[in-house]
């Protein structure tokens, strides 16, 4: 059964939404923000937990098995798979893929148009962009791409439109301004890309 606590969680009536059997919904929660611009939908797979102050906009689909920390929002057109992990404060700001098994840590900020594939983890504070001109010239927003089972270090920068390749590493601090081929090192600002290690060249294990 869907444990859901009505005093303190605001769930738009504009809205459809579909909870699975035994999610958890925090306090102060809003389910379906944002009716104005569509009737949409809003699905939340089983065994979800969604912590307090969290906000989930409309036409959201989320798999299976989502935890959250507090705090965290999901703008619209976002789909996310099955065991995802969304740390404190996190903003995932529309219009993004998410895929299984994926691990986003605290304060980190996913831009629109963002596809992150399964497997990947991105440590607190990243900061994904989407935007190579911001507010000076007309471009197409496109956020950076984060192949199957690649590691973004904590307090990385990516730019817009850049590819993460399949198992592929970016240090902490880094500023990643191209792509990065799969399972390769990309560490410094701007980033320079090395060997990865032979003991690295696994695939994560987020279950």
């Amino acid at each position: 059964m869907c444990n859901v606590m009505m005093q303190t969680v605001t769930m738009t009536p504009a809205i459809k939404i579909n909870i699975g059997a035994q999610a958890r919904i925090g306090r102060f929660v809003v389910l379906g923000e944002d009716p104005a611009e569509s009737n949409g939908t809003l699905a939340i797979g089983d065994n979800a937990v969604i912590r307090s102050h969290s906000v989930v906009y409309r036409d959201v689909t989320i798999g299976k098995n989502l935890r959250t920390g507090h705090g965290v929002l999901i703008r619209e057109g976002t789909t996310i798979g099955d065991n995802v992990l969304i740390g404190t404060e996190t903003i995932i700001d529309g219009q993004t893929s998410i895929g299984s098994h994926v691990s986003i840590q605290s304060r980190v900020y996913i831009p629109i148009n963002t596809k992150i594939e399964d497997h990947v983890f991105i440590g607190p504070c990243a900061v994904l962009t989407n935007d190579k001109y911001p507010i000076r010239k007309v471009y197409e927003l496109r956020g950076p791409l984060l192949h199957k089972g690649a590691t973004i270090g904590a307090n990385a920068v990516i730019l817009p439109d850049v590819h993460i390749g399949e198992g592929a590493m970016v240090a902490a601090g880094a500023c990643v301004t191209r792509d990065v081929p799969a399972w390769k090192l990309a560490i410094g600002c701007p980033a320079e890309i090395r060997d990865l290690p032979e003991d690295l060249k696994v695939l994560n294990v987020i279950s």
